[in-house]
């Protein structure tokens, strides 16, 4: 059986009643009643691939500004890892600033230079090249933004490439944001002994499905985003 807690939630809300509770006498209650606490894990050290000036830096043309007024028009990239004992596979989604939504993504074993290439030729399959005219995909300086095979890709599909400084953080907030979403809410207090890398990926796939076109978000008027762009006439 499971408690679920906010912080410090535990030992305030009974004082609402006029007790005061501990936190030892709540956590010696807890484990009398074979209770755990789950919240939010503190986060993992990020996934490092910076590699050194492997090719020209193409310069940081989204800025600090990280909002888009129409779909496709700014698309942060970014890579996150999961631990699990079956190993430890990574995702690679492309994340649209107008409404939050997953453009595309891609999931791998390794962060490799397919995993890196798929990813921005997974988003591309469903957009124009009328939708991709001022598009602009942002990156960190990894290594797997920086390979020929992915420059290639961009320019062929006529992607402005842009791409943060070295260790300037608030350039992947909003990935950052979604990856600290999707594992509170379906990786991280969850028992993965047993489950294969195969399945674990099923589950990613079906939880960003469900996160485009199912999950409320309030910055988009408590809408889904494909409701969101259903309401604009951007989708069917």
């Amino acid at each position: 059986m499971t408690a679920s807690t906010e912080g410090a939630a535990s030992t305030t809300s009974p004082r609402r009643g006029g007790e005061t509770i501990g936190e030892r006498r709540i956590a010696r209650i807890m484990a009398e009643e074979g209770l755990e606490a789950r919240g939010r894990t503190k986060p993992r050290r990020r996934h490092g691939s910076y590699a050194g000036e492997v090719t020209e830096h193409p310069g940081n043309k989204a800025g600090q500004d990280f909002a888009a007024g129409l779909p496709n028009f700014l698309w942060p990239a970014d890579v996150t890892q999961f631990s699990i004992p079956a190993g430890k596979p990574c995702l690679s989604p492309v994340l649209d600033c107008f409404d939050g939504s997953i453009a595309g993504w891609t999931t791998s074993t390794s962060p490799n230079a397919e995993m890196a290439n798929s990813m921005p030729e997974a988003a591309i399959r469903l957009t124009g090249p009328s939708e991709r005219a001022h598009l602009i995909i942002h990156s960190d300086c990894g290594r797997h933004c920086r390979w020929p095979g992915w420059i290639s890709i961009c320019e062929e599909a006529g992607i402005i490439r842009s791409m943060s400084r070295k260790g300037c953080s608030p350039d992947s907030s909003r990935t950052e944001g979604f990856f600290g979403t999707m594992k509170t809410e379906m990786f991280h207090g969850r028992d993965w002994e047993g489950v294969s890398l195969e399945e674990l990926g099923k589950r990613i796939d079906a939880y960003i499905e469900w996160y485009n076109t199912k999950r409320i978000r309030r910055s988009l008027g408590s809408t889904s985003p494909l409701a969101y762009r259903q309401s604009l006439a951007l989708a069917a």
